[in-house]
């Protein structure tokens, strides 16, 4: 991975980037894997109020 620095325009992306960078990939996970249980029981809440 190179060490230059790139501009993201996406403030989300560059967060990723950094995280990227800092080889923090354990934080990462625990940051997407915490965005999917949400969207999960988003979409759980979402199919009960439906039926």
């Amino acid at each position: 991975m190179s060490n230059d620095v790139e501009h993201y325009s996406d403030p989300q992306e560059a967060m990723i980037a950094q995280f990227l960078m800092n080889s923090d990939g354990d934080e990462l996970t625990d940051i997407l894997v915490a965005a999917l249980e949400d969207a999960f029981r988003i979409l759980g809440e979402e199919f009960q109020t439906i039926h």
